[in-house]
């Protein structure tokens, strides 16, 4: 029996190894997705590792007993149900689980029929805490920032930063990785700020030429240079009295770092091809992924420009640092783009979702998402639904491969594009599009790795 939301994952903690493995292959056949421990610490080090939606504990094993397990569980933040395997002579102690967290409990020997009604149960009783979890994350935010969404305490420190420099006027330099949401967090401070009901706009100083840079800065008059038909207003002035955001600050030119350096510090410019003198009411805020103390340092970025702007400095960690918030960029992510479909994701998704480096950070998840709710064919994403750059990245630096793990990035890709072809029945141009690669460069890697298309899934 499935679920709508596709396979349901169980971990089954029993150190009699023979009953272990008959449920394991019993509910297998009922369509969930199982793993077994053969004592309580195998169990918590994999419910560390991997995401699961039930556990069936049993109360006496060795190195840990299942007390101590459920006990350790509880204390994190979203945990798996937990239903006690117990004996005749230990339901006291069973009940007593329960009084601790567990869902509930059943006797050895059990059914499969009726453990996996539990199952089914418990399962639906931790995806309502899933979302309950995820609208008080939400609600949790005060609506102060309603666009935010995050579970870490990193973020949270950066939230509470932005709240206390928000009703100031000086000026913010955010730094981080490219994708991290500097931009999101410049609107937050322009709409906690007193100039919240004025213009906000956004620059991106790194994909504009010089001089067109300060054509759109500081506007123009008609006649300026070629092509300057008519006056302009920049957006300096068009601003007037709201908030500009300098992104990719680090990028500008000498020359225009001396003229941002003179109407950061009076709100005095003049337009291209102007004599009159134009004053502006503006605040500043400035983003940037590069070290600007490195540039200064080299000479790139003028000391003065980068203490004017770095009155109150403001750092966004990469989405690697804060894996918590993976899960819940990953559901607020199905719900932006849910008129592309809607759809859930598995638990091996997930798992492969957090245990992903993310260069790109919160903007490449949101093309990892948008990207899947468009090529899966099915009403739940898998992790053969994701590009092939986490597939590759699922043994991470410093990390040793578990048991039985493959033992080079080729074997990996190899395995996973038999995966794929064996799943569209051989369709190469459909196989090319999941994988994100045009059809010529699959066709050389089946010539590289010698895979046939009628090769089965598996087969080495």
């Amino acid at each position: 029996m499935r679920t709508a939301q596709g396979k349901i994952r169980v971990l089954i903690a029993d150190d009699e190894k023979n009953f272990a493995r008959v449920l394991k292959t019993e509910l297998g056949r009922e369509g969930h997705n199982t793993e077994v421990a053969s004592d309580g610490r195998e169990a918590l080090e994999k419910l560390k590792v991997y995401e699961f939606d039930v556990v069936i504990l049993d109360l006496k094993m060795p190195k840990l007993g299942g007390m101590q397990v459920l006990k350790e569980v509880k204390k994190w933040a979203l945990v798996p149900e937990v239903i006690i395997l117990t004996g005749h002579g230990t339901i006291p102690t069973a009940v007593e689980a329960m009084k601790l967290g567990a869902y509930t409990y059943i006797t050895k020997p059990c059914k499969t029929a009726d453990l996996n009604l539990l199952i089914q149960k418990a399962y639906e009783k931790r995806q309502i805490i899933r979302e309950n979890l995820y609208l008080k994350t939400r609600l949790g935010q005060d609506e102060q920032f309603p666009e935010i969404v995050t579970a870490s305490p990193k973020i949270r420190r950066v939230l509470e930063m932005l709240s206390r420099v928000a009703p100031t006027d000086s000026p913010v330099l955010i730094t981080g990785e490219s994708g991290t949401g500097k931009e999101l967090i410049a609107k937050a401070i322009h709409q906690l700020s007193k100039r919240k009901d004025q213009p906000f706009l956004v620059i991106n100083c790194g994909a504009l030429q010089e001089s067109i840079l300060e054509s759109e800065l500081f506007g123009h008059e008609k006649g300026a240079f070629t092509g300057a038909h008519s006056a302009k207003l920049g957006l300096f002035e068009v601003v007037d009295g709201g908030t500009l955001l300098l992104d990719e600050i680090g990028e500008i030119s000498p020359a225009m770092q001396l003229k941002l350096l003179r109407v950061i510090e009076t709100g005095q410019f003049f337009r291209v091809g102007s004599t009159r003198e134009r004053h502006v009411d503006v605040r500043i805020l400035s983003a940037t992924n590069r070290d600007l103390q490195e540039l200064v340092k080299s000479g790139r970025f003028r000391e003065d420009l980068y203490y004017r702007i770095n009155v109150l400095p403001i750092h966004i960690p990469p989405l690697r640092d804060r894996p918590e918030d993976i899960p819940l960029l990953t559901r607020h992510s199905l719900q932006v783009f849910a008129p592309l479909g809607k759809k859930t994701v598995s638990g091996e998704a997930i798992d492969l979702l957090v245990r992903y480096s993310w260069p790109g950070n919160v903007r490449e998840l949101q093309h990892v998402i948008r990207r899947a709710l468009i090529l899966s064919p099915k009403s739940q994403i898998e992790p053969e639904d994701l590009p092939l750059d986490l597939q590759l990245d699922r043994i991470t630096p410093g990390k040793s491969a578990p048991s039985g793990a493959l033992s080079t990035l080729e074997e990996v890709e190899r395995d996973h594009i038999s995966r794929i072809l064996e799943q569209v029945k051989g369709h190469r141009g459909q196989a090319a599009q999941i994988l994100g690669i045009d059809p010529k460069t699959l066709y050389r890697k089946l010539l590289t790795y010698q895979i046939s298309i009628q090769e089965p899934r598996g087969r080495r």
